[in-house]
């Protein structure tokens, strides 16, 4: 699954305070849809990447009932049968789409992608998530493969600037 990674400066900011500040800013129950949606995100791409070296973007949604549920798409290029990379960009522009024409179902998404930090030089998992009242919030948790022990090593979450893709009309 290589080569399905969006390549992407760093524009993160650091640590619990940026965390602490944007929670602030939101309504709780926004907050804690978003959050539930990160944290199954970077849970669901760390479990992709320890069972098979990488993963496909993908999306989550809060449904209004509040059930989280997976949501993805098949690559355009998978249909070849090939095990050539696919193109990610594709990919999130299929995923965004399909939220759209799909969000009177939900109260909150997630698009879940595997980038490049250019300037750490660096992959990381990347959750950009929104709710419909308009609060959104992106995290980005860096990784590297460790040789010695055949694991991901997990660098620290920190926020990233995110705008709306999905309720934006």
């Amino acid at each position: 699954m290589s080569g399905a990674k969006q390549h992407v400066a760093s524009e993160t900011t650091d640590g619990p305070a940026a965390v602490t500040s944007w929670r602030d800013s939101v309504p709780e129950a926004s907050a804690t849809d978003l959050e539930n949606l990160l944290g199954t995100g970077v849970g669901a791409a760390q479990e992709q990447l320890q069972r098979n070296g990488g993963f496909l973007p993908f999306a989550l949604v809060v449904e209004n009932d509040g059930e989280v549920r997976l949501v993805a798409v098949t690559p355009a290029d998978a249909q070849d049968g090939s095990d050539a990379d696919f193109d990610a960009d594709s990919m999130i522009r299929d995923l965004t789409e399909l939220l759209r024409q799909n969000r009177a179902d939900f109260r909150a998404a997630a698009i879940v992608c595997d980038i490049v930090l250019v300037e750490e030089e660096t992959d990381a998992i990347h959750v950009a998530a929104e709710h419909r009242d308009g609060s959104v919030f992106a995290a980005v948790l860096p990784y590297a493969a460790n040789t010695g022990t055949r694991e991901w090593d997990f660098g620290q979450l920190t926020a990233d600037a995110n705008e709306p893709t999905v309720w934006v009309d």
